[in-house]
C-alpha cells in the first residue's frame, strides 16, 4: 500500500451499535481505508459517530455516495439492500451486514447489480474471517467423510443488551441475524446446503433446523435469541469417518476478524477482484436457505 492517496475513501451507512463498535473503527484504523462519511436515519447518531472520527455527516445516501469508492453497511437488511443495490450500481465496491437483504427477490437484485457493475462485495460472515476457522475448515474438506454435523447458537441478545431494541431483529428473531452465520458454517464444513428437510419455531421462540447437504450429509441447527445464557454458546461441530470435531474458537475477536476482511476487500479492489468465499453470491445462496426454512417452518 502507498500513501494517503491510494486509501479507499469508505462511506458508512448505519450509526448503531454494531457500526459503533466493529464497522468504524476498523474502517478508520486500517491502512488501506479511510472513514470519510456517515449517513444513518438518526442525524444525531451519525454526527457523533462521525465526529469520533473526523468523517463527514452526510445529508442523504445520495450525498454520501458522490464522495466515496467504497459503502459499508450497517442497517436493517431491507433498508442496506435498497442502498446497496443503488451503490453497486453507480460502481461502489460494498461490505454487506447479513441477511443481505430481507427477501430473495431483493438479494438477488443486489447480487446481480453487483455482478454487473463488476464491483467487489463481501458480507460480514465475521467467523468466516478468524484465521483458525479457515484453517479448520480446509482440514474439513481435506479430510472428508464427514456424515453429519449440528450448530448450536444460544444468546438472550434480545433479551439485554446493545442489540435487544432492535426492531428488525425481533421481528425476524435468530433465523435471520444469528441463522446466516450458523448456517454458512455448516455449510462450508460439510458441503452445499441444497434442501431445509424440516424447521420448526417453538413458542419460546427456539428455531430447530435439519438440513441437506451436497455429498450427502445431513446436519441439524438450533437456534435462540431469548435465553438468558452468559456468555452466549456458539458452536459448530461435525462427525463422521475421522471422529467428531468442533470447529475451536480460539479467541479471535469481531473487530480483528473486520480488520481481516478489510485486508481481503481492500485487496480485491486493487486487483480487481470480484469473486470471494464471503461474496454476494454467499449472501443469496445463504438468503435463500433462510427464505426456504421460514417456509418450511410456517408450513
Amino acid at each position: 500500500m502507498g500513501g494517503v492517496d491510494e486509501q479507499l475513501r469508505v462511506g458508512l451507512v448505519g450509526a448503531g451499535p454494531w457500526a459503533h463498535r466493529v464497522h468504524a473503527p476498523g474502517l478508520a484504523d486500517h491502512p488501506g481505508t479511510r472513514l470519510t462519511s456517515v449517513w444513518a436515519r438518526r442525524p444525531g447518531a451519525a454526527s457523533e459517530l462521525a465526529e469520533t472520527y473526523g468523517a463527514e455527516v452526510a445529508g442523504s445516501p445520495d450525498e454520501l455516495l458522490s464522495a466515496v469508492d467504497a459503502v459499508a453497511f450497517a442497517v436493517p437488511p431491507a433498508v442496506q439492500a435498497e442502498i446497496a443495490t443503488e451503490a453497486a450500481g453507480r460502481g461502489k465496491h460494498v461490505i454487506l451486514e447479513k441477511p443481505i437483504a430481507s427477501t430473495v427477490d431483493e438479494a438477488e437484485r443486489l447480487a446481480d447489480t453487483v455482478s454487473g457493475a463488476g464491483v467487489a462485495s463481501l458480507v460480514v460472515l465475521t467467523r468466516r474471517f478468524a484465521p483458525e476457522t479457515e484453517e479448520q475448515l480446509s482440514q474439513l474438506r481435506a479430510a472428508g467423510g464427514w456424515a453429519g454435523g449440528n450448530a448450536r447458537w444460544l444468546t438472550g441478545a434480545l433479551l439485554e443488551g446493545p442489540y435487544s431494541n432492535s426492531p428488525w431483529r425481533h421481528e425476524r428473531g435468530p433465523l435471520d441475524d444469528i441463522g446466516p452465520h450458523a448456517f454458512d458454517l455448516l455449510d462450508a464444513a460439510l458441503g452445499t446446503i441444497t434442501d431445509v428437510i424440516a424447521a420448526h419455531r417453538s413458542d419460546a421462540g427456539l428455531w430447530q433446523f435439519v438440513f441437506a447437504h451436497e455429498g450427502g450429509a445431513t446436519s441439524s441447527a438450533t437456534l435462540t435469541m431469548t435465553v438468558p445464557l452468559n456468555p452466549a454458546i456458539a458452536e459448530v461441530s461435525v462427525f463422521g469417518d475421522h471422529g467428531y470435531r468442533v470447529l475451536a474458537d480460539r479467541g479471535t475477536t469481531a473487530q480483528q476478524c473486520y480488520t481481516n476482511l478489510l485486508d481481503d476487500f481492500v485487496a480485491m479492489v486493487h486487483s480487481g477482484t470480484t469473486t470471494h468465499r464471503c461474496d454476494v453470491r454467499r449472501g443469496l445462496h445463504l438468503q435463500r436457505v433462510i427464505d426456504q426454512a421460514r417456509r418450511k417452518a410456517e408450513a
